[in-house]
Order: structure tokens, then C-alpha cells, then sequence
């Protein structure tokens, strides 16, 4: 098992024996960022994803909180958001995420913050930077779960517990945001 340096965990490229581009059974790591194929040279590097979450807060200034219905951390409670698709903006993904994830439309995207994170997903350990983001919207009417929501709902920030949060990067964001 190649484990990498910095998280002591799997290194993402682990599992990946064969050349993507040559189909060779040579595709080894090379650096403590790549993995390089010895038949053809072709080399790749295993760079963080990106991701966003947003904070949106209701006139009671309660923080809309999501319950993850998918794993990783399947029940536990979360911020909108997703990964952002190629060739898409962060402010982009922000829009399209609170679409597809509440039924609400974005009316103003505020950065705030980044924090590195690790997504377990299928066996792989994923790296991301999540961009967070504080918005609002104009209306709370059609607001529904949706996509891998199974439920949302407000909660008085004195009310919050970091722990119900899954994600290890969300906890941290909830920390920050919180303070």
C-alpha cells in the first residue's frame, strides 16, 4: 500500500496500476504527486479537486442545514454544495449546487474562506479545497431536498453542534463561521 507523506493515509493514485494511456501494468508512483507509466513516460499528477459550500441564513438568522442522504456520512448534517464541474466557475458551482440540492435560486455569493479537506469516496481518498460561501436569496418558497438531501431545515446558530456535521472540513468551516 503507498501511503501518502502528508495525511499518512492511502495516497489517491494508489489503486491505479495501469497506464491510462498505454494500458501498460507500469504505472508506479514517481513522486509524492505523481505516478508515472515506465512503458510510455506518460505522467500524472494527483491534484485537489475543488468544492463548494455555502451558508445561507433566514431572516431569524438560523443557518439552513442539510442532512446528507448518500455516504460518505450518510444522516449527519452538512452545508449545500458540491464539487465543481469542469470548465465551471466556484460562483458558478454555488448557483447550479443550490439549485440542484434546494429548489432556491442565489441572489448574492459572498466568498469567505477556503479549507483543504479529504472525501472519502468509494475506496479512494479524494482531496479537495472547499471554497465556502455566505448567500441569500430572496425567497425561501420551493425549497425541498433534493439530489443527495434527504432533509433541510434551520437552526439557531446557539443550537449548532459541530460534531452533528460530518465532514471533517464542514466542521472546521462550521467553527470558523461560528466564531
Amino acid at each position: 500500500m503507498i501511503i501518502h507523506k502528508e495525511t499518512k493515509l492511502e495516497h489517491p493514485l494508489a489503486k491505479f496500476i495501469f497506464c491510462p494511456v498505454c494500458g501498460a501494468k507500469s504505472f508506479a508512483p514517481h513522486t509524492s504527486k505523481a505516478n508515472k507509466c515506465s512503458t510510455c513516460n506518460f505522467e500524472y499528477f494527483s491534484n485537489c479537486a475543488s468544492s463548494v459550500a455555502v451558508f445561507i441564513e433566514n431572516e431569524k438568522n438560523e443557518l439552513l442545514v442539510c442532512r446528507r442522504s448518500k455516504e460518505p456520512y450518510k444522516n449527519t448534517f452538512d452545508l449545500p454544495g458540491g464539487f465543481v464541474d469542469m470548465c465551471e466557475t466556484a460562483e458558478e458551482a454555488v448557483e447550479r449546487e443550490i439549485k440542484e440540492e434546494l429548489n432556491i435560486a442565489i441572489t448574492t455569493t459572498n466568498y469567505l474562506f477556503s479549507l483543504p479537506n479529504i472525501y472519502p469516496y468509494q475506496g479512494i481518498n479524494i482531496h479537495t479545497l472547499d471554497l465556502f460561501f455566505k448567500c441569500t436569496v430572496t425567497s425561501f418558497s420551493g425549497l425541498k431536498p433534493a439530489d443527495d438531501v434527504s432533509e433541510i431545515f434551520f437552526l439557531a446558530k446557539n443550537k449548532i453542534t459541530i460534531p452533528s456535521f460530518g465532514l471533517p472540513s464542514i466542521q472546521k468551516g462550521i467553527e470558523k463561521y461560528l466564531h
